[in-house]
């Protein structure tokens, strides 16, 4: 059995994929047989274009239908994706030029269709095999001697108390561990590393042991800052994010910025190593991408409490 052949086996019998098909099936039908009666419903109007579009619209969802259903392919889940990008921006015209009739159906119509977009933009990056690599890197000065702040880092079970997408690392060998992360819309992925170079003092790397649900590697360097200033710190991660360059675009879109994160992630450290806590405002972004597991307060440390929960 061919790669091909397995994917479209997988994607068959997968009820994500089922369900966008039929949903693609039951919203082709009526724009096709009724185009103006379906465009009246979404309130906006019963014209000669908007019967045009709407019935163009009904023969992609019955092409979609058909792909997803009998011959399911990742690319027939971005061609929806692409088609609703289309459908928002004619719902968002409509609505610009909207004479009043019907303005509620156009606009829960408008609720429906994003939705309906996030469902199947997550369809389409978790169900597309490729993969494109990404490398980050990030800087910071951290006062501290390297030695200092190479212990804190290679306390790995530490790592989540500042990098915002990691929920756990669990040591499990002299060089081995597993990690579990948050990955974009809201999946968990895990993997097992292992140390491949550790320099103490100046620099540590792992990879991602056969079998990770995402394949990753790192490393962290470390040298005296000039002029007695503390500790340069240069830390490097690589790893595949799924959905190819697609994938990677929609993440961003929905605000999965990984440079942005790993930003974070060191201005945090930065914090534990000078201060002993992660210092937060009212004026500050809200935690782990601005989802607030790192709470609020006027300035102050975080109490041992506090940040007990805010990492549970």
């Amino acid at each position: 059995m061919t790669a091909d052949t397995r994917s479209t086996s997988r994607l068959r019998h997968d009820p994500l994929v089922r369900g966008l098909g039929w949903a693609s099936a039951l919203l082709g039908v009526p724009q096709v047989v009724d185009p103006a009666g379906f465009a009246r419903a979404l309130g906006v109007g019963d014209g000669s274009r908007q019967r045009l579009t709407t019935a163009a619209v009904g023969v992609r969802e019955l092409a979609a239908a058909a792909g997803l259903l009998w011959r399911p392919r990742p690319a027939w889940l971005w061609g929806r994706v692409g088609g609703d990008l289309m459908d928002l921006a004619a719902l968002a015209r409509a609505l610009r030029n909207h004479d009043g009739r019907g303005l509620g159906r156009t606009v829960a119509a408008t609720a429906a269709v994003t939705v309906i977009t996030a469902t199947d933009v997550y369809a389409a990056v978790t169900r597309t095999r490729r993969s494109a690599p990404m490398e980050l890197t990030a800087t910071t000065t951290v006062a501290g001697r390297p030695d200092e702040v190479y212990d804190l880092w290679t306390d790995l079970e530490r790592l989540p108390d500042f990098m915002a997408h990691l929920e756990d690392v669990r040591v499990t060998g002299p060089r081995t561990t597993h990690w579990r992360a948050s990955a974009p819309f809201g999946r968990t992925v895990e993997w097992d590393a292992e140390v491949t170079r550790d320099v103490p003092g100046r620099l540590i790397a792992w990879r991602s042991a056969d079998g990770a649900d995402v394949d990753n590697s790192g490393e962290v360097r470390l040298a005296p800052a000039p002029g007695d200033r503390g500790t340069e710190l240069q830390v490097t991660l690589r790893y595949d994010l799924p959905g190819g360059a697609l994938g990677k675009t929609a993440a961003r879109y929905f605000g999965e910025e990984p440079h942005q994160q790993l930003d974070d992630d060191l201005r945090r450290f930065k914090q534990i190593v000078e201060t002993g806590e992660i210092v937060r405002s009212e004026g500050a972004p809200g935690g782990k991408r601005a989802r607030g597991e790192f709470p609020q307060h006027p300035a102050r440390p975080l109490t041992e409490g506090e940040l007990k929960e805010a990492l549970t």
